[in-house]
């Protein structure tokens, strides 16, 4: 039996590998869906508020979400699958809590600020969610990981460096900005923690209903449009709900089970790299030499960060493997 032990550890470690390369590339997918999210909001932001827009991606979602919860099998008995006691309740409306923050925050910094002001702050998320796994779970990073993270945002910076704006009168505007990024980066490490216990399913829908129940009246209370005007619009904003809620958002969960909340919170800086390319090809902006180098450095931190990280260890396997 000893004999076989190394070729039973070699077998776990490879099939662990696999596993992160799959959720690699669905972390990869999602941050693509959600990338397209300003094409959508801007074709339907004539119609209806941008508080608003945050409360119909996530209630649109709802009813595809619950016929997914619905459908996917029962879990065993033993997977404690379900939630169970108010620690569970709590963590899952927490993420609800974190997402719905994102939003409404993201939104008004953008009253208070230039758009790219508020869309580069709030992709500081990946330097938060570092030093709270550094902080409050003692995780360990490498020269390489802290490189391709550094590398990342100052990629995303150059990227948007052409519309940034420093002036006190956008202050406010851009601390609004900073605490979306905190919240998002609460929402990503709330999540890689619940997928050690829940389906993607359960965890989306939960917070799909909470954002959506704290979302509505942030959009009633600012007055904005809620209701959309035309076919045109609803058309929009379901589009959204389906391709970066039900789509990205899900498949960023699914990841989160597999690779670290550190490591998935750079991969998410594509965001900006995918919106810059599809408002270049859908709406005729154009990509100057920094945008594109800064979109090509993005992309380097992202590989360079993944070389310096390690997946989740598989449930049950040992340090070897």
């Amino acid at each position: 039996m000893s004999e076989m032990q190394p070729n039973l550890t070699v077998s776990s470690a490879l099939a662990q590998s696999g596993v992160a390369r799959h959720a690699f590339v669905a972390l990869v997918a999602g941050a693509l869906a959600i990338g397209l999210s300003p094409i959508f909001v801007r074709a339907v932001l004539a119609e209806v508020g941008p508080t608003a827009i945050a409360f119909w991606r996530t209630a649109l979602a709802v009813p595809l979400l619950w016929l997914w919860l619905m459908i996917e099998p029962a879990p065993a008995p033993s997977s404690n699958g379900r939630p169970t006691s108010w620690r569970d309740y709590a963590t899952l409306l927490l993420a609800g809590v974190c997402f719905a923050g994102d939003l409404v925050l993201w939104h008004l910094s953008i009253r208070h600020t230039t758009i790219a002001n508020s869309t580069l702050l709030a992709n500081f998320a990946p330097i938060f969610v570092a030093l709270a796994s550094f902080l409050l779970f003692g995780e360990k990073f490498s020269r390489t990981f802290v490189g391709g993270l550094v590398l990342a945002v100052g990629g995303a910076a150059l990227l948007m460096a052409d519309s940034v704006s420093v002036s006190t009168d956008h202050l406010f505007g851009d601390a609004l900005g900073l605490g979306a990024a905190l919240f998002y980066g609460s929402y990503i490490m709330t999540i890689g923690r619940l997928r050690a216990r829940f389906t993607t399913a359960r965890i989306m829908t939960w917070t799909a209903i909470c954002t959506s129940v704290l979302v509505l009246p942030a959009a009633y209370l600012s007055g904005e449009s809620i209701i959309p005007a035309t076919l045109f619009g609803w058309s929009m904003l379901l589009g959204l709900a389906v391709v970066t809620q039900f789509g990205g958002q899900s498949l960023i969960a699914y990841a989160l089970a597999h690779l670290p909340a550190s490591f998935s919170s750079v991969s998410l800086l594509i965001q900006p790299v995918a919106a810059a390319v599809l408002a270049w090809a859908v709406f005729a902006e154009p990509l100057g030499p920094v945008q594109i180098v800064g979109g090509t450095v993005v992309l380097a931190g992202i590989m360079l960060a993944r070389r310096g990280s390690r997946a989740k260890p598989a449930a049950g396997s040992t340090g070897a493997a």
